[in-house]
């Protein structure tokens, strides 16, 4: 049975960005339990440049250096709505930053109700300073040689430099 107070917060976080961090910290704010559900192996993109492992240990060390207490990191490999069911969630947060975010939402959405009504999704606009933020784009810049750590946490932005040498 799902638990309106507890939420999970999805996505593939390839690498965790300050503007998924703040979406992250706020549910954190609204929920008594949120459950970060990193994507194994996500079906949009081929491959990621870091392992689950990675990118969980990522935000686990940011979301305890930020003090948020409520949040724990889950891999996950199968159905959102059924790692949703798993933790006990009754919702499903996602972070906007613009009007193509919100068409594959609702899409997702629609495909998550039929599979489980009984879970809601809740939006959480992306705040000023992050809404143009995205993993990609960090990436690139990244790969790139330019300076991400005010988009990333610090450990982060040293993995980044270290892996996208060029």
């Amino acid at each position: 049975m799902s638990d309106g107070r507890v939420a999970i917060c999805p996505g593939t976080y390839d690498p965790v960005t300050n503007g998924h961090l703040d979406i992250i910290g706020r549910a954190a704010r609204v929920f008594d339990r949120v459950v970060v559900g990193v994507v194994n192996q996500p079906v949009r993109k081929q491959t990621t440049l870091f392992t689950a492992e990675e990118r969980k240990a990522f935000i686990a060390d940011a979301v305890a250096s930020n003090g948020i207490d409520n949040v724990e990191v889950s891999v996950f490999s199968t159905l959102l709505v059924e790692l949703a069911r798993e933790v006990g969630a009754g919702a499903i947060v996602k972070g906007l930053r613009a009007i193509s975010d919100f068409e594959y939402e609702f899409e997702m959405n629609q495909l998550n109700r039929k599979l489980a009504p009984d879970i809601e999704s809740v939006y959480i606009i992306a705040s000023p300073d992050y809404s143009f933020l995205s993993s990609t784009g960090v990436k690139e810049m990244a790969t790139f040689g330019a300076d991400v750590s005010d988009l990333v946490p610090g450990g982060v932005a040293e993995a980044l430099a270290e892996r996208l040498k060029r």
